[in-house]
């Protein structure tokens, strides 16, 4: 790889600059209360909540991951970006019912349907998830790629950045990570958009890459009978976690509830989809080209996650590279910052609040400050794990939320549309289906120490993508048998909350809140969703 050069530092620097100054411009803003600190006041604008949401999203183990999926055979996992379609969901069918029980978190949200206990629940399994997913994957993608940039010891990086982004989120709140999500989405699209450019004019052209590498390679859709990815259960799987992440998650849904409306933050979740559709132009196919360029004997690099860093520092001039550095370098902050800020959100909101409810709100927005520190001493401890789940970071990422989400999904779902489900249904799912999903976990962590062919070691085998979707089924079966044994929720419980008890006044309100313009956009997006899906296939190319 090619060092970074002086022009290279002085555009890294301005972008730090127009940052932090940005940072500290909203810092002086008072933070006063929860809601000004944890939501921003719920006054931000559909742009701004469309790129938080993909900012948020695309943090440096996307780039890096998708890259290397790109670079290492491992299209299939493309259609996890193709989830614009269920951004979609969480503006025009999820963000109503949230909006309307006037919610900081999900937790809460599950605690107006269900109870207290489905509130503890989420909360303790969402802080967990953070730690084994958001937080230790984007640590350890931030230490490759700025050990890579910078050409310093791993966990020096990694750490540095961290403290960083953990300042202006911790004195910033909300309101900081919004802002500078906004700056940190323009500069990554603009960086990377420029390297797949030119990484397509390095290789020869669209039509020479795939003659490099040859048509099979790009088929996004396998049988049934592969080992690794049989589309049903990859399809299936990978809509169940979407669901989950995108509609259910406290990091994403946390920006819809920052708007100042339903209309904005229905539109800003629309934008959010337009902008999740780039990921697989503006990082997968540099992957795909690392690798071409690889086979025609111009790059090289031994791990395939190392390709979209190669890739740049070979093929960008001077100045660009210091660009796209930025721009990865703000792929990582922005996704450190939200996971932290919204571990604050839920730590303060649903577990500490509700031990101490007497504390004022001054009090509860230092403890959300605290909080974040705990969170990412945990996220640092757990990377070791990571390299032997998986040997692609993306992949890892996948592997674990599958595990993850099946409950979480289940719960929401049938909450909103199913009103017969009750509290006991509920915590039944969340509680049985942390269980199954951890027990599954372990034993694919401790694969290498049982004898092969023997039950465990058959188990822990099982394709994580077939486990999730056979696991949703079950918690699905769960909810729903145990729910028929206890009495069904009152009607006052459920007014509003789901779609048999919203009201004509609030069907109303819901309808005055877009227009033809907001449909039209949205069709477009599952469109373009379509036609990507369709056009990563053997028969097309």
């Amino acid at each position: 790889m090619k060092g970074l050069d002086v022009l290279d530092w002085v555009v890294i620097t301005a972008y730090f600059v127009i940052l932090l100054g940005v940072a500290w411009w909203v810092i002086k803003q008072k933070q006063k209360n929860t809601e000004d600190y944890f939501l921003a006041g719920r006054n931000i604008g559909w742009f701004m909540v469309g790129a938080s949401i993909f900012a948020s999203n695309i943090g440096s183990e996307h780039v890096v991951g998708l890259a290397g999926n790109g670079a290492g055979d491992k299209m299939p996992l493309l259609i996890y970006e193709m989830h614009a379609w269920i951004v979609l969901m969480l503006g025009w069918v999820f963000l109503p019912f949230y909006a309307r029980s006037g919610v900081f978190t999900m937790p809460e949200f599950l605690e107006k349907r269900f109870d207290a206990r489905s509130r503890w629940v989420l909360s303790i399994v969402s802080l967990i998830a953070y730690i084994l997913t958001k937080v230790s994957v984007t640590i350890y993608a931030g230490g490759v790629v700025v050990s890579a940039l910078l050409g310093i010891p791993f966990w020096i990086g990694a750490v540095a950045t961290v403290a960083l982004t953990g300042l202006y989120t911790i004195l910033g709140g909300m309101r900081a990570v919004v802002y500078t999500e906004t700056i940190q989405a323009i500069v990554l699209v603009l960086g990377a958009g420029i390297l797949s450019f030119m990484g397509l004019e390095a290789v020869g052209g669209w039509g020479e890459l795939k003659e490099t590498i040859g048509v099979d390679y790009f088929n996004m859709w396998r049988p049934n009978s592969d080992p690794d990815y049989p589309w049903l259960p990859l399809f299936l799987t990978s809509t169940i976690v979407g669901i989950w992440y995108w509609c259910t998650d406290q990091v994403i849904v946390q920006r819809v509830l920052t708007a100042k409306s339903i209309k904005a933050g229905r539109r800003g979740s629309i934008f959010g989809a337009l902008l999740k559709l780039m990921p697989v132009f503006l990082f997968l196919i540099p992957g795909v080209v690392a690798l071409g360029l690889k086979m025609q004997g111009k790059l090289h690099w031994d791990n395939p996650d190392e390709a979209f860093p190669v890739l740049m520092s070979n093929l960008l001039p001077s100045g660009l590279r210091g660009l796209v550095a930025a721009g990865l370098l703000a792929a990582l902050m922005s996704s450190l910052a939200s996971v932290f800020n919204s571990c604050s959100t839920l730590f303060t909101l649903d577990i500490y609040k509700k031990l101490k409810p007497d504390k004022p709100e001054e009090e509860l927005v230092k403890t959300g400050r605290t909080a974040t520190f705990f969170v990412v001493g945990l996220g640092l401890l757990w990377i070791p794990v990571i390299t032997r789940l998986s040997d692609g970071l993306y992949e890892y990422l996948q592997n674990v939320q599958a595990y993850i989400s099946p409950p979480i999904t289940a719960v929401f779902l049938l909450g909103i549309f199913y009103k017969r489900i009750n509290a006991n249904g509920a915590i039944a799912t969340l509680v049985g289906g942390l269980i199954i999903g951890f027990s599954k976990l372990t034993l694919e962590i401790m694969k290498s120490s049982f004898i092969e062919g023997s039950f465990l070691f058959n188990l822990a085998d099982i394709n994580w993508l077939v486990f999730a979707a056979y696991f949703f089924a079950l918690c699905i079966a769960i909810a729903v048998i145990v729910s028929m044994f206890y009495p069904a929720p009152s009607a006052a419980q459920l007014s509003g909350l789901t779609f048999g008890t919203v009201t004509d006044k609030q069907k109303d309100e819901n309808k005055a809140s877009y227009n033809i313009w907001d449909i039209m956009a949205s069709v477009l997006v599952v469109i373009i969703v379509v036609y990507i899906m369709i056009s990563f296939s053997t028969l097309s190319l």
